[in-house]
C-alpha cells in the first residue's frame, strides 16, 4: 500500500462508525447527484445519480436472502435490487472518501447521503447486486432502457482492484474524474465487454466510471487493504422548461403554466408557473430522468388568467449543454410539443417564448359637466372595415360612466381599426367636443397611435393598445342639425310597383331638422337654405308638406310663403335672396330650396324636438 497511515486511521474510524448499522434493516431511500462539478468533472457531472447506501444493513446483506434496497429516483421511478455481500468488511460512507479520492474533490462534489460502499477491512470484497427492476412513476407504461454506473469511489492503488461484472449492456467508457494532482489514472480491461477490471498503480490516481446499459445484476469484485471503495449511480438526463414573455401581457392577471410530461399516460412530471408582472425567465420545471421516458412539454394558462392562451404566439426552442443526437426544436410554434426521449447525458434546457397577439381596448370617459342630458348614452366601438369588432354601449347619469369600456378584442397585426363612438337613441354628439387618448402597454413598440376620435390604428405583434374617447359637453345653445333622405314613388318603366331611382323616377325628398341644444332657437329664424343634387330637379310639383316630430318643434309651416326656390349660382344668405319662381313641374333652373317656417323652435330635454320639410322631386 503506498497511502500511509492515514488512511489506516481512516479505516479504523470509519469501522467504528459503522458498528451502529449491523442489525437494521435498509430502508427506501434515495440517490444523490453531484452539487457543483469541481475543476476535473465533465461537463455532464449532473446526469448522474448517485445511490446512497447510508441505509445499508451489514447483517441482512451477508444474509442468504440478502438485503432488500428500494430507491426512488428524480423522475418518481422506484428502482429495486437485492444487495448481497460477502468477504471482507464494508459499509457506506460519504465522499469524498479520503484527501486523496478523485470523487467529491476534484470531481462531482457534494454528493449527499453515503454514496459510496467503502471497505472496513483488508482482503476482498464481494458485492452481488440482483434482480434490478425499475418501475416507472405513475401514467408511464414501461421503462426500456437505462444506464447503471460503476465508479471507483476512492483510488486505486498498488496492489488494489476492482472487477465489475454486468448482464447488460457492455460496459462503455462514459466519464473520468481527475486526480489530485498529476495525470495518473489505475490500468483498465474489459471496456466492450461485460467485465470491466480496475487494477491499481502507485501514486495519486484518477477514477474511471464506466456504463452498462439496463442490466438486471451486477457482480462487483473489491481487493484492498482496507480502504477501497466503490460507487453506483443511475445515470439520467436532465431537461429544464421555462418561460420568457417579449414584451407585454394582454392582461397583468395572464399567467402560464408549463410542464413536462410522460407522454404514455399525460401524468405530470415537472411543472412551474409565472408570477408578477415581469417577463420571466421564472423557476424552471426540471426534471432529472433515470430512464428513456418520451416526454411531452406543455402550455397552459394559469387559474385566474384573464385571456385565453390563443391570444399568445408561443415558440419553443430547446439547447443541450453536451454534444447529442436527440432532435431539439427551434423556434417552433406550438403549445404542445411531443418532445420524445432524451438520451442517456442529455443536459436539455427549453423555453417557451410568449408574444401576446395585438390587443385593442375603447373607453368613454366625460369631460367637465358630464353629461348634456341624463339620458345621454354612447356606443363605442371597434371597427375593422364595416365590421365591429368590439363595442359596449353606456350607462349611467350625470358624470358617472358605467359600462364604458369595450372587451379587450384581440386583431390582427398589420391590418387597420378604427376607434369611433356613436350616440346611443336619441344622444347627439353635435353637444359634445371629442378628444382621444392612446397608450400602448408596450412601451417600445413603434405602432403610430391615433390621436383623434375615429382614428385608426395599425397594430403589430406585441401591441396592448387602449384608448379613451373623451367628451366635453359644449356650452347651452340651440344646435340644428340636419339628416335628408329620399325614397322612390314611382318610376317610368315599373310605375309605383317597385320602382327604381332610374332617370325619370319621382322621388319623395325630406329633411329632417333637429334641434340638439337645451336652448330654444329665436323667434322665425329657423332658416334652410337646401342645395339640390345636380340629378334631382323640384318645380311647381313640389307639393310640399311640413310634419311635426316628436316632441313636437313648436313651429308652424304655410307652404304659399315659408318656402322658396333660389336659381342662383350659389347659395343665397337670406329666406328673402331666394327670388325665383319654377315655371315647369320640375325645373332644371332650381338651385336651392328656401324653406323658414315660423315661430320658435324648442330647445331639447334629452330627445330633440324636430319637424320634417318633404317635396317631390324628379331623377333626371
Amino acid at each position: 500500500m503506498t497511502c500511509g497511515l492515514f488512511r489506516q486511521f481512516a479505516a479504523l474510524l470509519l469501522a467504528f462508525l459503522l458498528l451502529g448499522l449491523g442489525a437494521e434493516r435498509a430502508e427506501a431511500a434515495s440517490c444523490y447527484y453531484a452539487t457543483s462539478q469541481g475543476s476535473t468533472g465533465p461537463a455532464n457531472w449532473a446526469s448522474y445519480c448517485w445511490l446512497d447506501f447510508s441505509g445499508y444493513n451489514d447483517t441482512a446483506a451477508r444474509s442468504a436472502a440478502g438485503q432488500a434496497m428500494s430507491y426512488t429516483l428524480p423522475d418518481g421511478t422506484v428502482m429495486t435490487f437485492t444487495l448481497k455481500i460477502s468477504g471482507a468488511a464494508i459499509g457506506g460512507a460519504a465522499a469524498p472518501s479520503w484527501s486523496g479520492a478523485a470523487i467529491g474533490n476534484t470531481a462531482f462534489l457534494g454528493v449527499g447521503g453515503r454514496p459510496i460502499l467503502y471497505q472496513t477491512a483488508a482482503g476482498t470484497t464481494t458485492a452481488a447486486i440482483s434482480n434490478i427492476v425499475l418501475t416507472p412513476p405513475a401514467g408511464v407504461s414501461q421503462i426500456t432502457s437505462y444506464m447503471f454506473v460503476a465508479a471507483d469511489g476512492e483510488s486505486s492503488n498498488e496492489g488494489e482492484s476492482l472487477a465489475f461484472t454486468t448482464n447488460g449492456g457492455n460496459w462503455v467508457a462514459l466519464d473520468n474524474a481527475g486526480p489530485i494532482s498529476g495525470t495518473t489514472y489505475p490500468t483498465s480491461t474489459g471496456l466492450g465487454t461485460q467485465t470491466f477490471t480496475v487494477t491499481g498503480v502507485p501514486n495519486t490516481v484518477g477514477a474511471n466510471i464506466v456504463g452498462s446499459s439496463t442490466p438486471t445484476s451486477l457482480n462487483t469484485t473489491i481487493v484492498g487493504g482496507g480502504l477501497q471503495g466503490v460507487m453506483f449511480a443511475v445515470r439520467f438526463a436532465s431537461i429544464k422548461l421555462n418561460l420568457q414573455l417579449t414584451g407585454v401581457r394582454a392582461s397583468a392577471a395572464d399567467q402560464f403554466t408549463f410542464n413536462i410530461n410522460a407522454t404514455s399516460g399525460g401524468s405530470t412530471l415537472a411543472s412551474g408557473t409565472s408570477s408578477g408582472t415581469g417577463n420571466g425567465p421564472f423557476t424552471a420545471a426540471t426534471l432529472t430522468t433515470a430512464s428513456a421516458l418520451p416526454l411531452t412539454l406543455t402550455q397552459s394558462m394559469a387559474a385566474g388568467s384573464a385571456n385565453p392562451l390563443t391570444d399568445y404566439r408561443s415558440s419553443l426552442t430547446c439547447t443541450n449543454s453536451v454534444s447529442s443526437s436527440t432532435p431539439l426544436p427551434s423556434g417552433v410554434i406550438t403549445t404542445n410539443f411531443s418532445f420524445g426521449a432524451l438520451q442517456f447525458g442529455d443536459l436539455v434546457t427549453c423555453t417557451f417564448t410568449n408574444t401576446v397577439f395585438p390587443h385593442l381596448q375603447l373607453t368613454k370617459a366625460l369631460g367637465t359637466g358630464g353629461r348634456r342630458f341624463n339620458t345621454d348614452q354612447f356606443v363605442m366601438n371597434i371597427n375593422q372595415g364595416s365590421t365591429t369588432v368590439a363595442t359596449t354601449t353606456t350607462t349611467g347619469t350625470t358624470t358617472t360612466v358605467t359600462n364604458g369600456t369595450t372587451p379587450q378584442v384581440m386583431v390582427s397585426a398589420g391590418t387597420a381599426y378604427a376607434f369611433t363612438e356613436v350616440g346611443a337613441g336619441t344622444t347627439s354628439l353635435t353637444q359634445y367636443t371629442a378628444a382621444m387618448t392612446c397608450t400602448n402597454a408596450s412601451t417600445g413598440s413603434t405602432t403610430t397611435l391615433p390621436t383623434a376620435a375615429g382614428g385608426t390604428v395599425t397594430p403589430q405583434m406585441g401591441d396592448v393598445i387602449s384608448c379613451t374617447i373623451t367628451n366635453t359637453r359644449r356650452a347651452s345653445n340651440a344646435t340644428l342639425t340636419l339628416v335628408k333622405t329620399s325614397s322612390v314613388l314611382s318610376d317610368p318603366v315599373n310605375g309605383t310597383t317597385n320602382p327604381k331611382m332610374i332617370p325619370g323616377a319621382i322621388v319623395q325628398y325630406s329633411i329632417l331638422v333637429s334641434n340638439t341644444g337645451p336652448t330654444a332657437v329665436d323667434n322665425n329664424s329657423v332658416l334652410l337654405i337646401d342645395s339640390l343634387p345636380s340629378q334631382m330637379l323640384v318645380g311647381t310639383a313640389a307639393t310640399p308638406t311640413f310634419t311635426q316630430g316628436t316632441p313636437t318643434s313648436g313651429l308652424t309651416f304655410t307652404a304659399g310663403t315659408d318656402i322658396r326656390y333660389s336659381n342662383a349660382a350659389s347659395a343665397p344668405t337670406t329666406f328673402a335672396g331666394c327670388t325665383y319662381s319654377p315655371t315647369t313641374a320640375y325645373d332644371a333652373a332650381v338651385k336651392f330650396i328656401c324653406v323658414n317656417p315660423k315661430g320658435t323652435m324648442a330647445g331639447s330635454t334629452g330627445t330633440p324636438p324636430n319637424f320634417t320639410i318633404s317635396f317631390r322631386a324628379q331623377m333626371q
